[in-house]
């Protein structure tokens, strides 16, 4: 028989409300909390252990064998308890908590030998991040990595606006100064998105090893980016202004890039 939590004030219930809240509760614990049948769904097969399984009966509707198989606990939650905890009301009634990964460069290792991936210096902004993941996931790059970070990467937001590509992407995560490091020991070509000594994206050869780096909208990439590039690109503009979402052109770069590998290869 599955526990049942009918309190506010149940010590496990004070903890998810401090993950779903709390950067410093996320990394202390190493653990998050996912929301929704289709992020958990996607948490599992992105190979991310499930501690426990949150239900709410009077909300969820879906068979449980489909999450359970591999959870030791199973907890169920009245309704006024699931509205307290859950970050959005419409994610059926089923939360978990998760182990978080350690995703930092040490632990990485590339198994393309022409890889195609994505930087982004230093984003801030849940949405952003989780739309560069959505593209990133569109893409099926190889990695994603985060130089930088001033985000935590299990941020509920990020889960959120990524649709949980957070979890179907590779994520790496280290400084500006380790990812340069890391490009040029394995000959891998970056161009850097920005206005200054700049080439037209599309005049670009992504067919070698390539990575596209991307900077906020507010200040753009750090001068070492800029500096150390295989080559600046930008993507020109016929408007009044001369930036965009920084995930939209991210979106422009990087398909860009795929349809050079499809027509090349």
């Amino acid at each position: 028989m599955n526990k049942v939590i009918s309190s506010l004030q149940n010590p496990l219930v004070k903890q998810l409300i401090l993950l779903q809240n709390k950067s410093r509760e996320r990394k202390k614990s190493g653990v998050f909390v996912v929301e929704g049948v289709r992020e958990i769904k996607l948490a599992l097969k992105g190979k991310f252990a499930i501690k426990t399984l949150i239900l709410c009966p009077a909300i969820f509707s879906e068979k449980i064998d489909d999450f359970s198989e591999t959870v030791s606990e199973i907890i169920e939650i009245t309704e006024e308890v699931y509205h307290k905890i859950a970050y959005r009301t419409s994610t059926e009634g089923i939360l978990a908590i998760a182990k978080s990964k350690d995703v930092s460069l040490k632990n990485f290792q590339l198994k393309n030998k022409n890889p195609l991936l994505l930087i982004a210096e230093a984003p801030e902004k849940p949405g952003n991040i989780g739309a560069l993941l959505r593209t990133a996931d569109a893409a099926n790059l190889d990695a994603v990595f985060i130089a930088n970070p001033k985000t935590d990467l299990y941020n509920p937001n990020i889960i959120r606006s990524s649709v949980g590509c957070v979890f179907t992407n590779t994520i790496v995560m280290g400084t500006t100064s380790e990812i340069i490091a890391f490009l040029q020991e394995n000959k891998i070509y970056f161009y850097a998105a920005t206005l200054q000594n700049s080439n037209v994206y599309h005049e670009i050869d992504y067919t070698v090893p390539s990575a596209i780096v991307v900077g906020t909208e507010a200040t753009g990439l750090s001068e070492v980016w800029r500096t150390k590039s295989t080559k600046n690109i930008l993507i020109p503009m016929e408007g009044e202004i001369d930036s965009m979402n920084v995930s939209v052109a991210a979106g422009i770069l990087i398909f860009e890039a795929k349809r050079q590998r499809t027509t090349n290869s």
